[in-house]
């Protein structure tokens, strides 16, 4: 495997990971939402950015994930 690909590799794998500590980050504040009895269906994207900035915050790998994200977003293959 040469050096691009291994590289490639590691960043997908380091997005995956933050993408997953975001996610579970995510879900507990949607469910701490719905526990208070609060509307948790209709405010999930505002808990899933709002965990996504708490989770990277000044994170140095923040850029990394940006980059992933954007490249494999559905507008960036249009």
């Amino acid at each position: 495997m040469d050096t691009d690909t291994r590289r490639q590799k590691q960043q997908a794998l380091i997005a995956e990971l933050l993408e997953r500590k975001i996610r579970l980050h995510a879900q507990h504040l949607y469910d701490q939402r719905a526990q208070d009895g609060g509307q948790a269906e209709e405010l999930a994207l505002q808990d899933w950015v709002e965990a996504e900035s708490q989770v990277l915050g000044n994170s140095i790998l923040a850029p990394l994930y940006r980059k992933t994200r954007d490249t494999s977003s559905p507008e960036s293959e249009a």
